[in-house]
């Protein structure tokens, strides 16, 4: 039965020193055209010993792909360009000072690029799927161009620092716009069929793990995160047993990782199967290629159950936020001092960015998942991102 302390060998060489994650979670810091901010680092270098394997927020690759910020917030950040290596090279030494391997998630937004709407910029996706703004089809051409765009993406993460990337799969941004019916609509090789959809993802796939052997040293990490169905009150996406075929395909080219996107914690599984996402995922995928499931976990007691029964890794989002040392703390057997919730008293010492204050204390938390304890300090709500 896995250990939480475990060392985890990947299958490209690298060697965890925990089977606990920081999942990717935007901190809406970036400056303007994608830059990282001091408040970014300050919060990246509070979370050195969160876990064993720290991913980072999303950076897009393309000029075109984001950014993707809450409007009225500061920016996304980008890796798109060789201008963006400076920044994040701050951001891996930030989080790799004490031991940790660090992970930059890389995206691109696709019809969800808010941002290039608001500057006036046309918003470009699979399918002309408009949102409440215009979205226009992607050309062959464009596509192409932005799967070398994710391989420049790991050049640039290698000559930051980083030890791997995660390509941002899940969450209604490109990648998972050409997997679902929703979103895909072409009749062409990229759309159409279940093997269709699957073809620009899978590309990318070969592109970065091709990227990887190019310009990355021995044992680069590289994983895949993706939701395993999506289904809404608009019809289904994708079903739980087309997701993992993806998910079957994506942990046959080689990758260390796929990394399951969970709203409803790590324990969460579909309508239609006694058994949690993770197990399911677990059973299908390559055996040389480790699962790792997120959500719901404040405290050692969760992380071991999720690790025992449903993952090979935890990732641990919004725990985090509320426990910026939470894998030192289990690893140094003070797991019972984890904080699960925010506090006033301890507030200054989670460096949060002004961006997530100002998300958590406003009203529904800005539309992202509450953190346990934020009623405590709404009072901080200062307004500054509110008009949008």
């Amino acid at each position: 039965m896995n250990d939480l302390m475990d060392k985890v060998e990947l299958r490209r060489g690298a060697v965890l020193p925990n089977r606990i994650a920081m999942a990717p979670m935007l901190t809406l810091s970036g400056l303007p055209g994608g830059y990282v901010s001091d408040d970014t680092l300050d919060y990246y270098a509070a979370r050195s010993k969160a876990a064993g394997l720290l991913i980072t927020e999303f950076c897009y690759v393309s000029e075109n792909g984001g950014p993707c910020s809450m409007p009225g917030f500061p920016e996304q950040l980008g890796i798109w360009s060789d201008a963006h290596i400076e920044g994040l090279s701050k951001i891996a030494s930030a989080l790799k000072k004490d031991g940790a391997k660090a992970v930059v998630q890389i995206h691109h937004g696709g019809r969800l690029a808010v941002g290039r709407y608001l500057k006036g910029q046309d918003v470009a996706a699979p399918s002309a799927v408009s949102r409440h703004y215009p979205v226009r089809a992607l050309t062959e051409d464009e596509m192409g161009q932005i799967i070398k765009d994710f391989g420049q993406a790991v050049r640039r993460a290698a000559e930051a620092g980083f030890d791997g990337v995660e390509i941002h799969g899940a969450n209604h941004y490109l990648l998972q716009q050409f997997f679902s019916r929703n979103t895909n609509l072409r009749t062409d090789k990229w759309g159409g069929s279940l093997v269709k959809r699957m073809a620009f993802p899978l590309a990318v796939v070969r592109e970065v793990l091709r990227a990887a052997d190019e310009y990355a040293p021995k044992g680069f990490i590289v994983g895949y995160r993706m939701c395993p169905e999506e289904i809404h009150e608009v019809g289904v996406g994708y079903t739980w047993r087309e997701g993992l075929e993806l998910a079957k395909e994506v942990s046959r080219l080689g990758v260390d990782y796929v990394h399951l996107s969970l709203w409803y914690g790590y324990s969460s599984g579909p309508c239609d199967d006694p058994g949690s996402y993770g197990k399911l995922f677990s059973e299908g995928i390559d055996p040389k290629c480790k699962l790792i499931v997120v959500g719901g976990v404040f405290s050692e007691a969760q992380a071991r159950d999720a690790v025992q029964h449903h993952g090979d890794i935890i990732a641990i989002a919004r725990g985090t936020l509320v426990e910026p040392r939470f894998a030192f703390k289990v690893a140094s057997g003070r797991g019972s001092e984890i904080a699960g919730r925010v506090t006033r008293a301890a507030f200054p010492s989670l460096h949060w960015t002004p961006g997530l204050r100002e998300a958590f204390t406003a009203p529904g938390s800005a539309g992202l998942p509450p953190v346990p304890g934020a009623e405590l300090i709404l009072d901080l709500h200062e307004g500054i991102f509110d008009k949008g």
